[in-house]
């Protein structure tokens, strides 16, 4: 069918996007349900919008503009927020993968409508069209979940002030792209042009950070775990701060802080393992036991409180979604 003209480079990017991923931090089996939750998310906004458009007495061209992309940039972004407030998304370039991903289902299923609807046109028309549809509902879904993974990663926490921002971002530029300020061919060159740059710093800067992490905390992390493992504690530093907090906290407390800790290390120690065989090109399945050790780590997070979490905090430098999509729990 010609609508697929205009899927097809959408198609091309997104393999291009995963594929540059060294680290395989998104598995397909992700890529293709985030695809799904965007075609969902069109199936739920072409009925909503009729029924907006014919209830509210907006004209077409101001719905189009105002009211259309607040409904689908909310609609894509929800599972992007489950993703991002479950911590199932642990980087940069999955969150923003996975972004795109929704778009592009979305975009699938509004070309499809479209069809279906204005009948067949030329094969260059919706290269164009689709093209620039698919690529602005990408670009604008994966930069909500970029500024809503930033600013969640900062306040420790993905919370509404930290993921609306994102989301109202890309209705900004889903409202711009609908008012057709400069034509459709230049538009969609516009959006072909700053789209790769964006990906590529946000790729840059997430691989630099991976690499960052590889190289300062490997070898640290699996020092102090022979520390632990092998009762020296009371020879280091790390001990000495440990054994003052029994003054504060009862033995068990402080005996369950501990199996956090080693707990914590052992996983920190083995997804860097894991990352440095992939970027080798090692396929390595995913850790059947590693949705045991987050249970155990959830429920001894539970016994020692906020404010043991809070003592431990200097040495868990590496946050929990990350160590989770490294290891696939």
């Amino acid at each position: 069918m010609v609508f697929l003209l205009g899927l097809i480079p959408v198609c091309v990017f997104l393999a291009a996007l995963f594929l540059f991923d060294s680290y395989k931090l998104v598995p397909p089996r992700s890529l293709f349900v985030a695809l799904a939750a965007g075609c969902a998310a069109a199936c739920i906004a072409y009925p909503l919008n009729a029924y907006l458009i014919g209830s509210s007495g907006i004209g077409l061209t101001g719905f189009t503009r105002y009211v259309a992309p607040f409904v689908e940039e909310s609609l894509k972004a929800a599972f992007l927020v489950y993703l991002i407030a479950t911590r199932r998304t642990g980087f940069l370039v999955d969150t923003a993968i996975q972004g795109f991903a929704i778009g592009a289902g979305f975009a699938l299923v509004e070309n499809i409508s479209y069809v279906a609807s204005l009948g067949s046109h030329s094969a260059f028309l919706w290269l164009v069209r689709g093209f620039g549809t698919a690529m602005m509902h990408g670009a604008a879904t994966s930069i909500a979940g970029i500024v809503g993974k930033v600013l969640s990663d900062r306040a420790g926490d993905a919370r509404v002030g930290t993921l609306l921002p994102g989301i109202l971002l890309a209705i900004v530029i889903h409202s711009a792209f609908n008012h057709f300020f400069i034509p459709a061919v230049a538009s969609t060159m516009l959006i072909v042009l700053l789209l790769p740059v964006l990906m590529s710093i946000v790729f840059a800067r997430s691989e630099e950070a991976t690499r960052r992490w590889l190289g300062v905390g490997f070898d640290t992390d699996r020092e102090l775990l022979e520390m632990i493992s092998s009762g020296r504690l009371d020879e280091t530093r790390i001990g000495l701060y440990l054994q003052a907090l029994q003054s504060r906290f009862p033995g068990e407390v402080l005996a369950d802080m501990l199996c956090l800790l080693r707990l914590r290390l052992e996983l920190a120690v083995q997804a860097k393992g894991l990352l440095l065989m992939r970027e080798t090109g090692f396929e390595i399945p995913p850790d059947p036991e590693a949705g045991e050790k987050f249970a155990e780590l959830h429920y001894l997070q539970k016994t020692i409180g906020p404010t043991g979490m809070l003592v431990l905090q200097p040495f868990l430098h590496t946050p929990e979604e990350q160590l989770r999509q490294i290891l696939r729990a």
